[in-house]
């Protein structure tokens, strides 16, 4: 009988499987882990065959709305040379390939999508999934910077400010970092700031900037994408902020270590640390217990995921729609933005899948007199101690209150005049864009009434029509199916080439505009005239700088709404622009991603569900998944040759201004440096011209 019980558990025991290990389950409820643990719950989960096939559908439809897919296929020049931009991204055939692939893990699967959509180098066409991009974001305390010596050699350093904003930010994490530290350096991390950067990972630093200006997509300059690399600031709608770099601060938990050769200030010996990366819980991230939860709770469509019928909603419920931001607002670079405010006013923004930045900039660095009280959110006015140089920081071309942003751009304006100020720094440093009008009023009131300004201060634009283009604006024409106008398609919203707004009967795609782009037949509207004026805010007829006492500076990161008023600027008026802190051999632009209205699926789902065109065979499926995409919806034609799109045409800096270990991410000292520099010279040297060979 012993023997029988004894094999009866010895089978029991063999035929028990034990339980898989719940990678999602060891992390639960931390806020940092490291980068593997991390990677582990991600790539946990198979491939759904049924999930996959509905993202490559929805995406594959929603890009036949994408002005540029076919431009992007080969940029034209000055955006076909492999060193500086590399954009040669077929879509559809890469598309193809992905839905025939088989990947280990659902998130080998993203990571696939995901680089294929940053190929294009566009910030405005993007694939964004809340399961797994900036889910945990990776952080390293030694963001980048590069500096410029007293003998004009250029070599990446370790942030002065590094520990500061390491420090404040990540509290006790601190801690981890400073233990990982080698030797004599144990706890001695505040040391590294300031550092020389020899070797990073035994590579040259710039072998490894240029690795992750490969990959790291968003503009089409390869010099912005080197930018992208060092930290910088920006002026958010509270505050002063810290954007640590794609060294110090990466999207996904890939990365394990960095090991960094250094020479430390006063030093003359060399040192060689190996940091850990650590990877903290995402602000978006939806906690979770195990892996069922972490799916349920951060993978699947939420109700904000598709597109509603506008018409088919209740007024209460469209009215508690109408202010909660759309899905892919986290990931905007702007301050949030109600659905409303977006759909009353068109916006042109850049989508990065790291959100906005909240790391402050330490206050040490910040401008240490207050901004005039006429100052709002994103728009910050200063006038510097020579009492003749104006600065507007302006981190973001979007405020909560499109009004007050309005009447806050005139009234600063007016009170620099006020106070003396005979030239104007305008500071778009990390600006995402945001509203068009804004960027065409600000244009507007600088410069003042002119053939440049009125009655467009901004680029005459066009849309791609489609098939399913063409049936949604019949269906609002000659259905009457947005008797509201609160569509982007209702012809009410337009003007033609000469200004005139379109009636309500007009079928304003037409005539339509066959054109062929790197072999492919495609098809756009009629030319679309402006967009924005009358304005609401009365300008006033005189501007209040001259051109040549303007300057506009940014380290390249200027897009969407940006790149809008930075192009007309210096394209119109002859505005001189600046980049600071690009490297010197290469040519820096000073905007990128143009556009002309941005958009993205569920904005676009709406419109196609409120005329009842969901079920024809081109209209993209509901989402399964929890998942952003972005496009350029409207395409703005070019300045100096306008039968092309503005957004291949070269927009290069007038000055690549060099950066130092006093100036660096401090804003004052900046605009100092640079108003000495700017206002001293009638034109721009012939030497600091940046042009592509």
């Amino acid at each position: 009988i012993l023997l029988g019980l004894l094999t009866l558990v010895v089978l029991a025991t063999a035929n028990t499987a034990p339980a898989p290990l719940d990678h999602c389950a060891a992390i639960a409820g931390k806020q940092w882990v490291s980068p593997l643990e991390a990677r582990s719950c991600m790539h946990s989960f198979p491939v759904d065959p049924v999930v996959k096939e509905n993202i490559i559908e929805v995406v594959n439809k929603t890009i036949a709305i994408h002005t540029s897919v076919n431009y992007q296929i080969q940029a034209p020049k000055p955006f076909d040379k492999a060193r500086y931009t590399d954009v040669h991204e077929d879509l559809h055939k890469d598309l193809a390939r992905i839905s025939q692939q088989e990947y280990q893990s659902e998130f080998q699967f993203h990571l696939d999508l995901f680089h294929t959509f940053r190929r294009l180098n566009d910030g405005h066409c993007v694939v964004i999934n809340y399961c797994y991009d900036s889910l945990y974001i990776s952080y390293l305390p030694t963001p980048l910077v590069l500096l410029t010596g007293a003998d004009g050699r250029q070599n990446v350093h370790v942030a002065p400010e590094a520990f500061a904003v390491a420090s404040t930010e990540f509290g006790d994490e601190i801690e981890f970092w400073q233990d990982s530290l080698p030797g004599k350096l144990k706890g001695q991390l505040e040391t590294l700031n300031g550092a020389e950067v020899i070797a990073i990972n035994g590579q040259d630093p710039f072998v490894v900037v240029d690795a992750n200006a490969l990959v790291t997509g968003g503009y089409q300059s390869f010099g912005t994408r080197q930018n992208s690399f060092f930290s910088s600031y920006y002026r958010g709608s509270n505050g002063w902020l810290y954007q640590m770099g794609n060294f110090a601060q990466q999207v996904h938990p890939l990365t394990d270590v960095v090991k960094l050769t250094i020479r430390r200030i006063n030093s003359t010996s060399i040192d060689i640390v190996t940091l850990p990366y650590r990877s903290r819980f995402g602000r978006a991230s939806k906690n979770f217990t195990d892996s069922a939860s972490y799916r349920a709770n951060n993978c699947l469509a939420t109700n904000e995921t598709n597109g509603v019928d506008m018409y088919a909603v209740s007024h209460s419920t469209a009215q508690q729609h109408s202010e909660v931001p759309l899905p892919v607002a986290y990931f905007q670079q702007q301050p949030l933005i109600s659905r409303k405010e977006a759909r009353r006013h068109p916006m042109n923004v850049f989508i990065d899948a790291l959100p906005l930045s909240d790391i402050d900039l330490p206050e040490v660095m910040q401008p240490s007199e207050p901004a005039l009280n006429e100052s709002y959110s994103v728009a910050q006015f200063y006038m510097l101690s020579d009492n003749t140089t104006g600065v507007l920081a302006l981190g973001s071309f979007s405020a909560a209150n499109f009004s007050a942003f309005q009447y806050s751009l005139l009234d600063g304006l007016v009170k620099l005049k006020s106070l003396g100020a005979t030239q104007l720094l305008v500071d778009v440093t990390n600006n995402g864009g945001g509203f068009i009008c804004i960027a065409h009023w600000l244009h507007r009131i600088i410069i003042g009434s002119r053939s440049t300004t009125e009655p467009q201060a901004g680029l005459d634009t066009t849309t791609r029509a489609g098939l399913l283009a063409q049936l949604i604006v019949q269906k609002i024409v000659k259905d009457g199916m947005d008797p509201d106008t609160l569509l982007y398609y209702n012809p009410t919203q337009w003007t033609n080439a000469s200004n005139v707004p379109f009636t309500a009967e007009t079928e304003w795609l037409e005539p339509l505009q066959k054109v062929s782009i790197n072999g492919h037949e495609d098809v756009f509207s009629q030319r679309l005239g402006q967009e924005c004026q009358p304005f609401d805010v009365e300008a006033p007829q005189k501007g209040f700088f001259k051109a040549k006492d303007v300057a506009i500076i940014s380290n390249g990161r200027c897009a969407s709404s940006c790149s809008l008023f930075s192009i007309t600027m210096s394209k119109l008026e002859g505005v001189r622009t600046v980049v600071v802190g690009g490297k010197q051999d290469t040519p820096q632009q000073y905007c990128g991603i143009v556009g002309g209205q941005s958009t993205d699926f569920s904005t676009i789902d709406t419109e196609i569900k409120s005329v009842h065109l969901k079920n024809h065979t081109l209209a993209p499926p509901d989402l399964l998944a929890n998942i952003v995409q972005g496009i350029t919806w409207r395409l703005g034609y070019g300045i100096n040759d306008p039968m092309e799109p503005e957004e291949w045409q070269d927009h290069a800096a007038d000055i690549n201004f060099p950066l130092t270990m006093e100036t660096v991410n401090r804003p004052i000292a900046i605009w100092e440096a640079v108003a000495k520099e700017m206002f001293s010279i009638a034109t721009p040297p012939p030497l600091l011209v940046q042009t592509f060979d």
